[in-house]
């Protein structure tokens, strides 16, 4: 057989297995959305009851929300104004500035009346030093703590360190969370007979949204075109994604974004690990690996209600650096967790979802580019296949509008968030074009992340931010 035949042979069979893939990850995602689907009828039908008693919120556990602000002058002082005012009877507000070169602890200083003061701290995580603690003369709920550069991750640990409370609600500084969203995280984390680890709720896109004294009061559909693509994504992944997961018990993500985390495993776990850019999927991650050496009988879930709102990227610079850095942060965290992969020992999480992130999400870029890289050569070369192409668009394209919009429709009939009919119209229009170059693009940019992995780089990246 002479050398041309069998490259030929080696392009066919890698084609039928391009196809073969995708078939697999898309019965994967239909696997997903359908105990999406359950997950979300299910949170539905429960009753909701109320946290307080007739003798009043003793039972009730008290939440502290760990704010990690860097260069967050623009917003930081209305997102604390917003998270003092949510319905929660035991609350407090810890802000951490990582060292910001900016006035954000200025803001802060003025706005709430900040003075320093010294408090014992058990340090059961190593952070980088702190410089200065403050308290609010305005706010007593409100403590800010004042440390030198050490990332995202770092600055949620000694937040963990200096807090409380029994449960720590971490957040991004330019989210916006519901009023009543705690009470119904805690709803969940009180009817559970398991011991709750962690619970996450729903993000959405807060880009052109109705903002009145930091509360959202009307859903809009953001006007630029990256924005309302983002929110086309969060609707899919969050609905039919997470509450997949959860269904089967064995979600391996928290949105950093929103997540409510019980104090005392974060601690045994160590905290968040200060050498990843994912700290919330790999915090997860060793949540499920800790508790299953333990042997106990525990609960991560993700409830599609609780509801929170964040800023997404408008530009492609910073929306492609983001995204990259979500595919290291995932690949960094199978890296850092490869004995759990297909391992019985950590249950569905180990032999489900896994395997499932690491042979679809993170290879998917790269078969996924090689899969449209192999349809430019074939058309250069002249041996175009029309049924082949079928075929691929068929599985890599009509099945992924078929998904988005399946939660599409979830998310209307059960959160019913967009109000205005236009907005409606525009999410169908938009679940179909997201497939036709977005998505390349996205495939694009995750393809990036990898290759920044492999030359081990380990650059945040820019993420600005717009006054709320």
């Amino acid at each position: 057989m002479i050398l041309s035949e069998i490259l030929w042979m080696l392009i066919a069979i890698y084609s039928i297995f391009v196809l073969i893939y995708f078939v697999l990850i898309n019965t994967g995602y239909l696997i997903l959305l359908f105990l999406g689907i359950q997950e979300v009828l299910f949170h539905n039908r429960k009753p909701d009851f109320d946290i307080c008693d007739r003798e009043g919120c003793k039972l009730v556990p008290g939440i502290t929300i760990i704010v990690p602000a860097y260069n967050e002058e623009k917003i930081i002082s209305e997102n604390v104004k917003s998270l003092l005012e949510l319905d929660y009877p035991k609350l407090e507000v810890l802000v951490v500035n990582d060292g910001s070169s900016d006035n954000t602890l200025r803001k802060l200083k003025s706005n709430f009346k900040l003075i320093e003061v010294t408090r014992e701290m058990e340090e059961k995580i190593d952070t980088e030093p702190l410089k200065a603690l403050y308290n609010s003369i305005k706010e007593k709920r409100l403590t800010v703590i004042d440390k030198e550069n050490g990332g995202k991750a770092d600055a949620l640990n000694a937040g963990i360190n200096l807090s409380r409370t029994d449960l720590i609600l971490v957040i991004d500084a330019d989210t916006l969370v519901e009023r009543n969203a705690l009470q119904k995280l805690v709803r969940r984390y009180m009817s559970t007979d398991s011991r709750v680890v962690a619970l996450g709720g729903i993000v959405r896109v807060l880009n052109n949204c109705e903002v009145v004294s930091s509360e959202v009061t009307k859903a809009k559909l953001p006007k630029k075109f990256l924005p309302g693509m983002q929110v086309m994504e969060y609707i899919r992944a969050f609905l039919f994604g997470r509450s997949g997961w959860s269904r089967i018990n064995s979600l391996p993500i928290i949105s950093g974004a929103f997540g409510l985390f019980e104090r005392e495993g974060l601690i045994d776990i160590q905290g968040f690990r200060t050498t990843t850019v994912g700290e919330d999927i790999d915090a997860v991650v060793r949540l499920h690996k800790d508790m299953r050496k333990k042997d106990e009988d525990y609960d991560i879930s993700f409830l599609p209600d609780p509801v929170c709102w964040t800023q997404v990227p408008e530009k492609r610079k910073i929306l492609s650096r983001q995204r990259a850095r979500w595919q290291r942060g995932l690949i960094e965290t199978i890296t850092y967790n490869k004995e759990m992969i297909f391992n019985p020992k950590y249950g569905k999480v180990g032999v489900f979802a896994l395997p499932f992130f690491l042979f679809f999400e993170l290879l998917g870029p790269i078969i996924e580019m090689t899969g449209y890289f192999m349809f430019i050569v074939f058309f250069l070369l002249g041996i175009f296949s029309l049924p082949y192409f079928l075929l691929f668009l068929a599985v890599a394209v009509i099945f992924g509008v078929l998904l988005s919009l399946s939660s599409l429709l979830l998310a209307e009939t059960s959160l019913k968030r967009y109000e205005d009919p236009i907005d409606r119209l525009k999410l169908l229009l938009l679940a179909v074009l997201e497939n036709f170059g977005y998505r390349q693009f996205h495939t694009l940019w995750r393809l990036r992340g990898t290759i920044q992995f492999l030359r081990k780089e380990t650059k945040w990246g820019e993420m600005s931010r717009e006054d709320i």
